[in-house]
């Protein structure tokens, strides 16, 4: 029999198998002996938030539900931190945390559960099998490795409850024609056994014209108790998403009602892009005594992107619009992303004191390959000239589009790459509590990286090793019972995956963070809060090489400080409020002359699509209506100006978009909800890449749809 760790996981976030709740400071009592139900998070101890010296910010299931999010993209606009990146025509997940982003030509990488899963072309995430969705601030990579100096996500998935048999489905409709229906079903087999399926379909057109979409998931869970002390977990996921690759709408002149913002420039008849991902992840944990545990896990995922599209040509010597006003140029390009990432870790940690000093350790080791496998093609518009047709040009008129005009071009192989990255690393954590209101946390992780890089069209083999120790220290004294502050400082080190156009391998990238702040929990934890203040700095920079698409430039150095508050409040009355804000400056460091567009990059220029406000505040209030239990609310998010490519004064305006919600118990066991986003149906703009590739928001959108849980 085990003391009881559980609970004092869930208040780290751990990824608790068993009943899930919302976590508090407060640490259970530890001659309460029960079987361990759950499996440990990875990278983390027995810590409560307060002792952290990281600022972590959570947002529950219950959030994205009320407000019907669907995509893990709009659930992460809950925190002001993350800011949404170029999201490759609205086929993978991007964003920064703290105004960094990583490399633009794959996925913002994430965790899944503490393991690397991220960096797939698996298509956009789907929250369903969320449990919560953690945004992991600051100077980690002491333990993360490999990871941005912002911070990271971590997503914890919805697993096999021990001993439970419960189940929920839903059905619902929605703007734009579209349809969904999810469940999510835990059988408890035998005492010991639990095996838990999520399933997810939706199908149904979107704001923009031509654009339908198709998306599937099914995530199973199976939970296994091997005795009083050891608990083992098999996670699957296997999802599709079928949807036309969409660059968004071009801006003449830096008029952004230059089209509608429904108005679709590609062409249909280039068909879907596919995205299609398979996984596995397999977590053990044994625990040796009420102080030792040892978590040892492996995860593997496959994912595959297909597809053609017709895509504004950029270069302006190329692009006729530049001449008329209304001739859109568009290249075609095809592509074929293929990739695996696999995962083995294993970690202990325990306690123990020494003298008057009390120790938590945590001491492990991990493997991580990437294998990313790109054919891309491409057939460009030729250099404008006399002879120059409309045909060559596969011109689109922007204010009258007529779709399947000409005959679609054949791309011509433009990259055909296969890029191998191996990562080993090994890390050490002691936090050590000097008194009873003074602890000190130490650490560092060594990472050894290979990369190889073939290019198949010019038979270059290109190899690489680094290796670095990344440091990290940390401070944090307890004020008074609810105000503890805090400082952090840590060194991150990244290997940059692919080559330059030449065949160059790019120098990894390092990072320094630095970090201060102050922590509240308050009233039994209704009150909760971080303020900190931060400035991160990096070298070897990549960016999109944009006259070579699959390629990346070095930008040099960038830096980006700031301001943070993160805050959730139950109030008397059963409402409960949340506010997001953040301040972040972030700019290059570094001169660059761009050589196919000719733009410089100077020390000062803002970092793309990273906005220097953002705050996002939402309130709910809970309450009986003729004995069933009903919910509404509401929530605010702005996003201030944004730069809107990289080297020049294109800029995105600001935007702020309200959001209501409702949920009312229709019978017992049986919800009616409904949600509301962009209520007063403001223009907005959640990305660009350049003025010929703004990806815009989308109106006024409802749903609505019944829930019935078991």
């Amino acid at each position: 029999m085990l003391r009881h760790l559980l609970c004092a996981g869930v208040t780290m976030g751990w990824a608790t198998l068993a009943p899930a709740g919302e976590p508090t400071e407060e640490t259970p009592p530890t001659d309460q002996e029960i079987t361990v139900t759950g499996v440990r998070q990875a990278y983390r101890g027995d810590f409560a938030l307060s002792e952290i010296p990281q600022s972590i910010a959570q947002i529950d299931e219950g959030a994205v539900r009320e407000n019907n999010f669907l995509r893990l993209t709009d659930a992460l606009d809950l925190n002001a931190s993350v800011s949404r990146q170029n999201s490759l025509g609205g086929l993978f997940d991007s964003f920064a945390v703290r105004g960094f982003a990583g490399d633009e030509n794959i996925p913002t990488g994430y965790l899944v559960n503490g393991f690397n899963g991220g960096r797939g072309f698996g298509g956009p995430r789907d929250v369903a099998g969320i449990e919560r969705i953690e945004v992991l601030k600051g100077p980690a990579a002491a333990l993360l490795g490999r990871g941005e100096p912002g911070g990271t996500v971590n997503l914890v998935t919805k697993q096999a409850e021990i001993g439970r048999t419960f189940g929920s489905a839903s059905l619902q409709v929605g703007s734009f024609d579209r349809v969904r229906a999810d469940g999510d079903f835990n059988l408890a087999v035998s005492s010991d056994l639990t095996a838990r399926l999520i399933g997810y379909a939706e199908d149904g057109d979107t704001f923009r014209d031509t654009v339908h979409q198709r998306r599937w998931g099914v995530l199973p869970s199976i939970g296994w108790t091997i005795g009083a002390d050891t608990r083992a977990t098999y996670d699957f996921e296997w999802t599709r998403v079928e949807t036309p690759f969409d660059r968004g709408i071009v801006v003449l002149n830096g008029d952004l009602g230059t089209v509608p913002r429904d108005r679709f420039l590609g062409e249909p008849g280039d068909g879907d892009h596919v995205a299609r991902a398979t996984g596995h992840q397999l977590r053990v944990q044994h625990d040796f005594s009420k102080d030792w545990s040892l978590l040892v896990g492996a995860s593997l995922r496959d994912t595959l992107l297909t597809g053609f599209s017709s895509d504004a040509e950029l270069v302006a010597g190329r692009q006729k619009l530049f001449r008329d006003g209304r001739s859109l140029s568009r290249q075609r390009r095809s592509r074929r992303y293929d990739s695996r990432q696999w995962v083995v870790r294993a970690e202990l940690s325990g306690a123990f004191e020494t003298g008057a000093l009390r120790h938590r350790v945590l001491i492990g080791a991990d493997h991580d390959q990437f294998d990313n496998d790109q054919q891309f093609g491409r057939v460009r518009p030729p250099v404008l000239g006399t002879p120059t047709t409309e045909r060559a040009g596969n011109v689109i008129d922007i204010f009258d589009p007529v779709y399947g005009r000409f005959p679609l071009p054949t791309p011509a192989p433009q990259n055909d790459r296969l890029d191998v990255q191996r990562s080993t690393g090994l890390f050490v954590q002691d936090q050590i509590e000097l008194t009873g209101r003074l602890q000190l946390r130490i650490g560092g992780r060594y990472d050894d990286v290979s990369l190889r890089t073939l290019n198949r069209l010019t038979g270059t083999d290109s190899r690489r090793s680094a290796g670095r120790f990344s440091p990290q220290a940390g401070i944090v004294y307890r004020l008074s019972a609810p105000l503890s502050l805090y400082a952090a400082y840590g060194e991150g080190f990244r290997a940059n995956i692919g080559t330059d156009v030449t065949g160059a391998i790019f120098d990894p990238e390092t990072s320094r963070s630095k970090e201060i702040g102050v922590k509240l929990s308050a009233l039994g934890g209704r009150l909760n809060g971080t303020l900190a203040a931060f400035q991160l700095d990096k070298a070897n920079v990549l960016a999109s090489d944009t006259g070579n698409p699959g390629f990346s430039v070095a930008i040099g150095k960038a830096r980006s400080r700031g301001v943070e508050l993160d805050l959730t409040a139950r109030l008397p009355s059963d409402i409960e409020v949340l506010l997001s804000y953040a301040y972040i400056d972030a700019e290059a460091r570094s001169t660059l002359l761009e050589p196919n567009f000719n733009f410089q990059i100077r020390p000062g220029d803002r970092l793309i699509n990273i906005p220097d406000h953002n705050l996002n505040v939402q309130a709910t209030k809970r309450l009986t209506i003729a004995g069933r239990d009903a919910s509404f609310g509401g929530g605010i998010q702005y996003v201030g100006q944004r730069s809107g490519e990289t080297g020049t004064a294109f800029t995105l305006p600001s935007h702020t978009l309200a959001r209501v919600f409702a949920e009312v118990e229709a019978i017992k066991g049986v919800a009616l909800f409904a949600a509301v986003q962009n209520l007063f149906d403001a223009r907005w703009f959640a990305n660009s890449y350049s003025p010929l590739w703004v990806q815009p928001g989308a109106p006024r959108t409802a749903s609505i749809g019944l829930r019935t849980t078991f």
